[in-house]
């Protein structure tokens, strides 16, 4: 056991930091889950909707220094490829209002 004031601080703050960290991981986790059960039951709105909170949460992440941000990307770019199955609306039909 540390003997130093400032050692015995580090310490509490360092588990309590890992308590953090160790809760937004558990996090991303389920909001991936999210996002491949919604895939898998083929709704694309809440597939969609879960993979943009998705993509937020990991994005944060990155910038706090919970995961690298090669991690966060890796992880962002797998979700990917599991909603590029469902089309976009067409908006060619619509009209454009122009200023011209």
């Amino acid at each position: 056991m540390a003997i130093h004031k400032s050692v015995i601080k580090r310490q509490k703050q360092a588990d309590k930091q890992q308590l953090i960290n160790k809760s937004v991981k558990s996090m991303l986790k389920t909001l991936a889950k999210k996002v491949e059960q919604a895939v898998e039951a083929k709704n694309a709105d809440v597939a969609k909707a879960a993979m943009v909170k998705a993509m937020k949460a990991y994005d944060k992440a990155a910038s706090k220094g919970i995961l690298h941000k090669s991690t966060a990307s890796r992880k962002i770019s797998r979700c990917r490829p599991e909603l590029a199955r469902y089309p976009s609306p067409d908006t060619s039909g619509e009209s454009i209002n122009r200023p011209f």
